[in-house]
Formats: C-alpha cells, sequence, structure tokens
C-alpha cells in the first residue's frame, strides 16, 4: 500500500529500488565509479584520495568542495555504486507525516528524509549513503523496515525547510529548557516589578532626596570598589599568566574535525561581498569547512546579495523562516540544525579573522581536557583611527579581551562570552539548548549555563578584526542592548539562588553578582559618582553641608584613584604595537565611561517595555579597510 502522499500522485512512478540482492557483489568504490564513467581526471582523483588519507573525509565531500566534480556527478555516481535512484523535489514533497516520526532535527542530523512507505517500506532518501547502514537501527526503530533512495544535501534541506519549517522555527525559540531562559520574562511580571522598583526610588528621592542621595552615593562607592578590585585582581593575572612559562604542548589530534562557522546577516546587503572574501582567506581545509550564512527569510535586500554571489561548495544560505521574534541567537539555533561540524564557531558579518584561526581552534580543542566546551578568539578593531569614540572604543576591547578576560579565567571565574569568534564542541552547545532565542546577550547567557554544568572556556590569543561602532546614536543603542541583556541573564541566573550557589560554588558565584550586578549598579548609579567632579573642580556638591566636609572629599579622592586605576588597566593592555598609538587617548577615557550611562537608562527603560527587542547594529561602513588589511592604522 502507498502512502495518502503517493496515492495522491499516481502518475509519479516510485524510484526502482533494489531490496534484495539474490547474489551479492562487493561494492564499487567511488573512485572507481567514478572512473569508469570518465567523470573525472585521474590527476584530480590521485589528488582528492591523498587528501582524504590525510582528512579522513568522505572522498565526496573533498571532490566537490574541490570543483573536481558536480553535485549532478556525484549523484550519478553514487546512484551505480549503491544501486539506489535518485529522489528530487520535482517528484514532490515527502510524506510530512513519516518525517514527523523521526523528527525534523534528527532527519537533518542524520542526513536521512523519510520520503514515502511502498508495500510496507519506508523510503528514505539520504545525502549520506555511505552512512545509511550505521543509521539503518534508528531509522529502523522510529519507520520500520526502510530502503535506501539518494538525495542532494541541498535538495534534503530544502524538502525539509518546505515541509517542517514551522516546527523547526518553533524549536528554534524554545529549546532552552524554559526554566533558563528568559522568555517568560513578561509573562512572570518582571516588567511590572521592575517599574514597581523604579517608581520606588523616584518617589523616595523627591519625599527625602538628601538621604536617597546618601544612599544611593554610598551603593554607588561600595560597588565601584569591588568593581576597582576585581578588574586590578584580574589584570594582575593576567600579567602573571603572561610571564608563566607556556605548558608542554599535548598530543595533537591526526585528523582535524569538521568546522560549521555560521555568520549571521540582517538587513546587511553591503557586507556580503567583502564577507565572502575574508571568509575566503581562512586556511582551513575547504573539504573540512562548512560556512552557513544565516539571513532572515523575509531581508529580501541581503538574500538578493546573497543569489547574486557565487558562493563555492563550502559555502551555503541558510534561510531563517519569518516569526515575530527576529533575533541573532534565534538564527543560531535555527542554522545550528544545518551545521555539519563537530564544532561550531560564529563570526559577526563584519568580521575579519586571522588566516590560521579555525586550525589554531580545532588544535586547541585537540589539545584541551573534555571540560573544555567553549573557545573565546580575542577582538579586535580595524578602524580605531576614524574618531574619538572609535578610539576610546578598541581602548574598551583591548583592555576587556586582552587583560580582564584572561585574567578572569586565571582566577577560575565565570566568564560571559563574547558574541563572535566563538568556538563549541556542538555535542555540548547541543545538550545546553543552544542560545536563549529571547536573549539579547545570548552570549553572556550561555557562558554562565556552560558554567552551571561545570564545563570550561579557554582564551585563544587568536585575534578577529571588527567594526568599532564610532557614531554616538549607534553606539548608545548597541551598548543599550548589552547592558539590558546582561540585567535580564542576571535575572534569570537569580530565580534560584541557592541552586545558582550549588552550581558555581562560592568564589564563582560571588564572581557572578560582581560581574553581572556590579556592572549594572556601576552604570546605573555612576551619576552619584560623576557628582564629585563638582567638588574637585570647585562647584560644589549637591549633598555639601549634609554631612562633614571630610566625608565628601574622602569620597572624592577614592572615586579619582578609582579612575587612575581604571585608566592604568588600559594603558597596560596596550602592549601591541598596533595599540601604542591610543596612549594618549586613554586620558579622555573619563569623558567615554558616562556614555554607558545614557545607554543603561535606555536599557532601563526597554526592560519595562520591550525586553527581546533587538536593537540591531548597522555595520559595513568601514569594510574595505578591514580587506585592506588587519593592522589598524591610526
Amino acid at each position: 500500500m502507498l502512502s495518502a502522499a503517493w496515492r495522491a500522485r499516481p502518475s509519479q512512478p516510485l524510484p526502482r529500488l533494489r531490496l534484495v540482492d539474490p547474489l551479492p557483489r562487493p561494492r564499487p568504490t567511488l573512485a572507481t565509479v567514478l572512473i569508469r564513467m570518465g567523470a573525472i581526471r585521474p590527476s584530480d582523483l590521485v589528488r582528492a584520495l591523498a587528501l582524504q588519507s590525510r582528512h579522513a573525509g568522505h572522498l565526496g565531500d573533498i571532490l566537490l568542495s574541490h570543483g573536481m566534480i558536480s553535485d549532478a556527478t556525484l549523484l550519478a555516481a553514487q546512484e551505480r555504486q549503491f544501486g539506489a535512484r535518485r529522489i528530487t523535489m520535482a517528484q514532490g514533497l515527502p510524506d510530512a507525516r513519516l518525517i514527523d516520526r523521526l523528527g525534523g532535527a534528527r532527519c537533518l542530523a542524520l542526513g536521512c528524509l523519510p520520503w514515502a512507505l511502498a508495500g510496507g517500506v519506508c523510503i528514505v532518501a539520504t545525502a549520506q549513503p555511505e552512512r545509511f547502514e550505521a543509521n539503518r537501527p534508528t531509522l529502523e526503530a522510529a519507520l520500520g523496515p526502510v530502503a535506501m533512495a539518494l538525495v542532494s544535501r541541498a535538495e534534503l534541506h530544502r524538502m525539509v525547510l518546505e515541509t517542517r519549517s514551522a516546527a523547526l522555527r518553533d524549536y528554534a525559540e524554545t529549546c532552552v529548557p524554559e526554566a533558563l531562559s528568559c522568555r517568560d520574562w513578561t509573562r512572570r511580571g518582571l516588567h511590572r516589578w521592575l517599574a514597581a522598583v523604579v517608581i520606588l526610588v523616584l518617589t523616595a528621592a523627591v519625599l527625602d532626596p538628601v538621604a536617597t542621595g546618601w544612599a544611593m552615593t554610598g551603593l554607588a562607592s561600595g560597588w565601584l570598589a569591588v568593581m576597582t578590585g576585581l578588574k586590578l585582581a584580574a589584570a594582575i593575572a593576567a600579567r602573571r599568566k603572561a610571564r608563566d612559562p607556556a605548558p608542554p604542548a599535548g598530543p595533537v589530534a591526526a585528523r582535524l574535525p569538521v568546522v560549521s562557522i555560521m555568520v549571521p546577516l540582517f538587513r546587511e546587503p553591503g557586507t556580503v561581498r567583502p564577507l565572502i572574501n575574508r571568509l575566503a582567506r581562512l586556511s582551513y581545509p575547504r573539504d573540512l569547512f562548512d560556512v552557513l550564512l544565516v539571513v532572515e527569510e523575509h531581508d529580501t535586500p541581503t538574500r538578493r546579495a546573497l543569489e547574486a554571489e557565487t558562493l563555492p561548495h563550502w559555502m551555503r544560505v541558510i534561510p531563517v523562516p519569518d516569526a515575530p521574534l527576529r533575533t541573532k541567537p534565534r538564527a543560531l539555533n535555527f542554522a545550528l540544525l544545518f551545521a555539519r561540524g563537530s564544532i561550531v564557531g560564529v563570526y559577526d558579518a563584519e568580521d575579519a579573522p586571522e588566516p590560521d584561526q579555525i586550525i589554531r581552534v580545532a588544535r586547541h580543542f585537540a589539545r584541551a581536557a573534555p571540560q573544555v566546551a567553549c573557545v573565546q578568539g580575542m577582538l579586535d578593531y580595524f578602524n580605531p583611527g576614524t574618531n574619538w569614540l572609535s578610539r576610546c572604543f578598541t581602548l574598551e576591547y583591548a583592555a576587556w579581551f586582552r587583560l580582564l578576560l584572561p585574567g578572569k579565567e586565571r582566577l577560575g571565574l565565570v566568564l560571559p562570552l563574547g558574541g563572535t569568534t566563538l568556538f563549541f564542541r556542538r555535542g555540548i552547545l547541543e545538550r545546553l539548548g543552544g542560545w536563549d532565542a529571547h536573549n539579547v546577550t545570548e552570549d553572556a547567557d550561555l557562558g554562565i549555563r556552560l558554567a552551571r554544568q561545570g564545563f570550561r572556556t579557554e582564551i585563544l590569543d587568536t585575534t578577529t578584526f571588527e567594526e568599532a561602532n564610532c557614531h554616538l546614536l549607534p553606539w548608545i543603542k548597541q551598548r543599550s542592548r548589552w547592558i539590558k541583556g546582561y540585567a535580564i541573564t542576571y535575572f534569570v541566573h537569580m530565580r534560584d539562588p541557592r541552586a545558582l550557589l550549588r552550581d558555581l560554588g562560592l568564589r564563582r558565584f560571588a564572581g557572578f553578582q560582581v560581574q553581572f550586578l556590579g556592572t549594572l549598579m556601576q552604570v546605573i548609579l555612576a551619576p552619584m559618582l560623576l557628582s564629585f567632579w563638582a567638588l574637585v573642580l570647585g562647584f560644589g556638591h549637591p549633598l555639601q553641608g549634609t554631612a562633614p566636609a571630610g566625608m565628601l572629599w574622602a569620597l572624592s579622592g577614592f572615586y579619582m584613584m578609582s579612575l587612575a586605576a581604571d585608566m592604568a588597566v588600559h594603558l597596560l593592555a596596550l602592549h601591541n604595537r598596533h595599540h601604542r598609538a591610543l596612549i594618549p587617548w586613554v586620558l579622555t577615557l573619563p569623558l567615554y565611561f558616562p556614555l554607558a550611562t545614557i545607554a543603561a537608562y535606555k536599557a532601563l527603560w526597554e526592560l519595562m517595555t520591550a525586553p527581546f527587542y533587538w536593537d540591531k547594529t548597522e555595520h559595513g561602513k568601514y569594510a574595505s579597510r578591514a580587506d585592506a588589511t588587519h593592522v589598524a592604522r591610526f
């Protein structure tokens, strides 16, 4: 009996399948079939076989990635090799009910797609026929007896998107357990609680401004002391680590793994061609390289720009089904379903990574302990000389990635991840459910969830150059999104403080409080500290006369010392040759830091009104500088 899907198409014959071979013969190799077909030059085949001996990859992937054969030629050869027939979308769509038995995500993982029932046997189209027998027990457990047909990987992906995109879209939005997700922010009424706290503070300020002013000044000074202490401790730890002898190199894996790189693009048509050129410079074996350009289905300008390019076989476009929620983590979760690699990385559209970065990441994972789930590369800017804001932004990144993050790693603290140049062991990433699709700083949240499960993040000294956000309004929008995400991440993980303490331990729990709550309090209460400038410059102070004069001057002196310590940390980070021209600009950082407070108040408003809104940062204005050089000129 045929399925209902096939009965509706009686004019479309089933592929002829050889279910039982009465005289089994050894299956010819793919190389043999291609030679018999005259489909490949012997010299190309010799080169491909040499690559296969080094990489242990599939010969078909090697031939395709190096342009030695086409998809059509490979499928024709596999038809002869396996005695199976090819299925295409021209024959219609697969039976969705059969796909649901296996699950759309499982179909993509196995490279298999249930097609139709024929005589009690389920025809399964596969893009990896060499793995079909290994997958047979899994397939038969869900589908009963199966027989193999062939399909290209691109066709398989298109069929899954055509039939099950809604289910995959829902999965991408909810794959993180609800207890660790912020998607119930409004349902829990947290926005209303936050609004109530804000109203309470404002009311107290009106009713008793002096008491409220001293309370907030004390709170701001306390958190400043803690944050300054952590920065100095991290900077000292990072400098000690830099002086330590390098640990002996462990064994390197004989075979490099398949690495998938996901690059989300949204309303960025101008970045497409430069991005493709920069990714092509990465010196990783093409048959082991899998680049996914992730674009929203409704983003017509970017999709047209991608369609205008001739992409290499190792680079493909993943359209993300449209939905009210349009965030980067949602797009990453969706694209992860289509990735091939055992290591998964993330770049931004304007990134210019160092050419050997992927090889270094693969080797680092090969030497690292199994508990190392993530490798974070360093970020720098290729356009710091644009204006004052870009110079200060570059100073901030230099301190964060070259001193503070490595220092916190040495101190054993939880590391909030950056949004790009991140690489994960795929199995661990999937075990955690990927990214929280509703969190606008999904990277920082994922770093906490990794730590709670006992995994580690390590910093790798390899650099990706980015485009500095060097205009005031876009900078404030970007920073407000980061602050909003930090706040959401803090509240999500503090739903059950005892569970968080149990998962992290006392030291890392305290470090979490300082890094997240301390950052939020510092930027929100910064005006209380900035008011000390009025006293130092001779203009008096709003609280003058309400306490002994020595107290205000002591607090002013402490604030100035903390500011000097912060500037010293930034100076220590400028040890690279191409950063030294920034040294004079360190003196202007006291004018740069208060900008974050403006962003914080915008974030506070959005936490109450639009917690999941993703304020997109525009990129691509200075892409030519990344193509010209990876070393910034000032």
